[in-house]
């Protein structure tokens, strides 16, 4: 099977699973929007947020440690040695629960919130379930990764659904929804993959463990850096404008959520295959292909979700969160960004250069912050889409220079960036200019763009997936 076989058919499974669990998700915003306030809803994506800032201190990130170990070992044939990997990061992360555990203990007499105990417990299922995840991809095995995926999202929307609607308890019922569904996920795994029989104290080795340190310390900046960017907006917003812009600003972001999230199960089945292929004479050749079809594929993207915005934004968002429609292009701008920066980042992974990494994303991290103090009193929450945005492109801009210097050029198709550029301004002047037939205008510039520029990937794709007749 060729390289872009490969990755598609690796795509393919890990979307069905994934997107299905997000896309259902997302569907049920109008029933969450509804049922909670704006304060709750608010609330609810604040403790979502320190959630995912903890995670990679935690962690210390070994679980993309031993993912990444465990794909150089996959034609290795002693299973000993994969054991030992696993059991090594399974045991850093245990000891490092055990200690959050002891100082949550202490803190928490100093922290009078009941949503403390839903942080704390919130935060140890995703732990686990996110290296048990990380487990199951090293392995190549993303059927159980996205069969996980599906599994935990149906525990968190029933539970979700049947606590918030049924039982009334607000909040609190999307936050015990959401523990349940990682719960499901790690006891799906753990019996899946056998972790009973690959999991065991005495596979521990020192020497493993610092080889995971090694390569996973470096990625804990970057992974800050990317909740600064990502995560810190509420933090800032809730300090200054109140949690009830919080809400807003978390109802305006999950269209770029959705996004993202669709992108990165993409990037799932990238990363395994820049790594798999970087030592590879036509490498160079392959990632530049590769680059142009998903960047301009997602940037259509990102413009079609834009170009829909007038006409779906009332439809999935209860009209108590309609501050949030202005936010959205900014936000799916500053993705698109993130977007082009994560293909990039790629390389770094492929050629452990986790350092590379951490570097330019601590900088791009501290813009965000400076740019968001400084214009959130002038523009509220303008300040946060605009801030997030300015630093994913200096981080784009820092990564992208340095792949071009350290390993190899990476080459945009000039002609269709020109057009992309003239289509992106014209679709924001549209779109806030906010009327029904420039609404309808922008909706059809979009998709006859969608068509000229990603017809041929789109065909491609499809010749990719067909079966022959001669097959059968």
């Amino acid at each position: 099977m060729n390289r872009e076989k490969k990755l598609l058919k690796n795509t393919m499974v890990l979307t069905i699973g994934n997107l299905l669990s997000k896309l259902i998700t997302f569907f049920l915003l109008p029933l969450y929007t509804r049922f909670l306030s704006v304060e709750e809803y608010g609330l609810v994506d604040l403790l979502n947020t320190l959630v995912a800032l903890l995670l990679p201190v935690l962690t210390f990130q070994v679980e993309q440690g031993v993912f990444r170990k465990l794909i150089d070992l996959r034609k290795d044939t002693d299973e000993k040695i994969r054991n030992q990997y696993i059991s090594s990061g399974f045991y850093i992360i245990v000891f490092n629960c055990i200690l959050f555990f002891l100082i949550f203990v202490i803190l928490s007499f100093f922290i009078h919130s009941k949503y403390k105990y839903y942080l704390a417990i919130n935060l140890i299922a995703f732990i686990f379930a996110s290296f048990f995840q990380q487990i199951s991809r090293g392995y190549g095995d993303n059927k159980k990764y996205a069969t996980s995926s599906v599994v935990a999202a149906l525990f968190t929307i029933i539970s979700s659904v049947l606590l918030l609607v049924v039982f009334k308890f607000g909040a609190e019922g999307m936050l015990i929804g959401t523990i349940l569904g990682q719960i499901s996920c790690i006891i799906y795994l753990f019996l899946s993959l056998k972790l009973y029989n690959k999991i065991k104290y005495i596979y521990c080795q020192k020497e493993k463990k610092q080889e995971l340190f090694k390569y996973s310390i470096p990625l804990i900046p970057n992974s800050i850096s990317w909740w600064i960017f990502n995560a810190s907006d509420r933090l800032i917003v809730n300090l200054i404008l109140g949690l009830s812009s919080v809400g807003i600003l978390a109802a305006a972001h999950k269209f770029s959520s959705l996004y993202i999230t669709i992108y990165n199960i993409f990037h799932l089945g990238w990363l395994e295959s820049v790594s798999e292929h970087v030592k590879d004479n036509d490498f160079e050749k392959y990632f530049n292909k590769m680059f142009n079809i998903v960047v301009f594929l997602f940037i259509s993207f990102s413009l079609t979700i834009i170009a829909f915005m007038p006409f779906v934004y009332s439809i999935l968002i209860d009209k108590k969160f309609i501050a949030g429609y202005n936010l959205v292009p900014i936000s799916l701008l500053g993705s698109i960004f993130n977007v082009i920066l994560a293909v990039d980042t790629a390389v770094y992974v492929a050629k452990k250069n986790t350092k590379a990494i951490a570097n330019t994303a601590v900088i791009s991290a501290f813009i965000n912050i400076i740019i968001h103090f400084c214009l959130i009193n002038f523009i509220g929450l303008y300040a946060a889409m605009i801030s997030t945005a300015i630093a994913y492109i200096t981080l784009c801009f820092f990564r992208h220079n340095d792949i071009n210097k350290k390993y190899f050029k990476v080459k945009f198709d000039i002609n269709k960036a020109i057009i992309t550029i003239i289509i992106t301004v014209v679709v924001f002047i549209l779109y806030y200019i906010n009327n029904t037939y420039l609404n309808i205008l922008m909706l059809i510039l979009v998709l006859v763009y969608d068509f000229l520029i990603n017809g041929k990937y789109i065909k491609d794709i499809v010749s990719m997936i067909k079966i022959k007749k001669d097959k059968y």
